[in-house]
């Protein structure tokens, strides 16, 4: 974190997540070192403002070169490269714009180490459209909350806090608020928990069976009458009371996270819960909201969208020939395996199973630098 005063306390956005919260406060000393000083208690945000400033020096096979050395490099590869691939973007606007300029200038591929999850919810989105909502909304509007397939605090730590039991609600009692969780397993449910002591209505299945308790919801919401006693597990009174619930709730928000639902063809069960929504909207108030984000992802998709028309793809190592690894924000993810040229612009912190062709460590933006993202539940591209 860059400041000139080391014994000053400064705001700061946290990228840590795909919330942005923008509550945080760091104070820092020297050598650069910052820690959070305000009161959360989020893990990631702790963790991200806490990373020590390392002295790291680009490296060719290993050993120690000057930034000209390992730009020389660069470029040889590059140019004995038809077809490269530019990869990982996790990074902000700013680093995916300069990125993409490169990638015009060297006929380089583009894919995001988020773009399998990524996909899971665009398939839904292209198909078939879906009718979302944003946090500013369940947080002053949602009586009723169902988290599919996932208990959010994994992904998004402070969801709960800044959102659903926040004292700043608008048209709603926060204490009153239905929490429920439909499928999963091992969740931690205990954020559901009002701070009253309202509990949380927990239906557990199998995260493969999501598709078709998703399916048995949606015919539910929708009238149907399904003679079995249960799906996937969940008694059928069960889940006909969570259809009921959502038909009486004034504002219902069904949300999902698309990396916990790991599975073949998941998107199928996006789509149930989208079109659950949809039949919802025919005669009450709800909304989707697709939550998670990290890595940069929401803003590597948009900027791409912007600029070329299209989402962005997933990664496709053999079709090309020297692979450009971009990872700002996180040391600790693994890089892909490939017998090609490697050159990796990351983290100072990122540690080699085996030395690439060419490292350059790259700044973090929000830590060494200004950064610019956008926040997961932003609707509109």
């Amino acid at each position: 974190m860059q400041m000139s005063n080391p014994s000053a306390l400064i705001n700061a956005t946290c990228p840590a997540c795909g919330l942005l919260c923008d509550d945080v406060v760091v104070s820092v000393t020297p050598p650069l070192n910052g820690q959070v000083a305000s009161t959360s208690t989020c893990s990631k945000s702790i963790a991200f403002f806490s990373q020590a400033s390392l002295d790291t020096s680009p490296r060719i096979l290993g050993k120690s070169v000057t930034l000209a050395e390992a730009m020389a490099e660069v470029a040889t590869i590059l140019k004995n490269s038809k077809q490269p691939l530019l990869a990982g973007f996790s990074t902000d606007l700013a680093g995916f714009r300069a990125a993409h300029r490169f990638a015009e200038k060297t006929n380089a591929g583009l894919a995001h180490m988020n773009a399998t999850t990524t996909w899971r919810n665009l398939k839904v989105l292209q198909s078939t459209g879906w009718q979302t909502t944003t946090l500013t909304e369940v947080k002053n509007r949602a009586d009723v909350i169902v988290c599919i397939g996932t208990d959010v605090v994994q992904h998004n730590p402070r969801f709960f806090e800044r959102v659903v039991w926040t004292k700043e609600a608008m048209f709603v009692d926060p204490q009153a608020r239905d929490i429920i969780y439909l499928g999963g397993q091992g969740l931690d449910t205990s954020y559901g928990v009002s701070p009253s002591g309202k509990q949380p209505s927990i239906l557990p299945c199998a995260p493969a069976q999501l598709p078709e308790l998703t399916a048995a919801l949606h015919a539910l919401v929708n009238g149907k009458v399904l003679k079995s006693n249960q799906v996937a597990g969940v008694p059928m009174a069960d889940l006909a009371s969570v259809a009921e619930r959502l038909k009486q709730a004034k504002y219902a928000v069904l949300v999902w996270i698309a990396k916990d639902m790991d599975f073949a063809h998941a998107e199928l069960a996006i789509q149930q819960i989208t079109q659950t929504v949809v039949t919802l909207n025919e005669t009450t108030r709800a909304g989707g909201l697709a939550l998670g984000g990290s890595d940069g992802d929401t803003t590597v998709n948009y900027a791409h969208t912007w600029l070329n028309g299209l989402a962005i793809q997933q990664e496709t190592l053999p079709v090309h020939d020297a692979l450009i690894w971009v990872n700002s924000f996180s040391p600790d993810k693994p890089l892909p395996k490939t017998a090609k040229p490697l050159i990796v612009l990351g983290h100072p912190a990122i540690k080699f199973e085996v030395e690439p062709e060419v490292f350059i460590p790259i700044a973090t933006p929000g830590l060494d630098c200004d950064g610019t993202l956008f926040r997961v539940d932003s609707s509109v591209v």
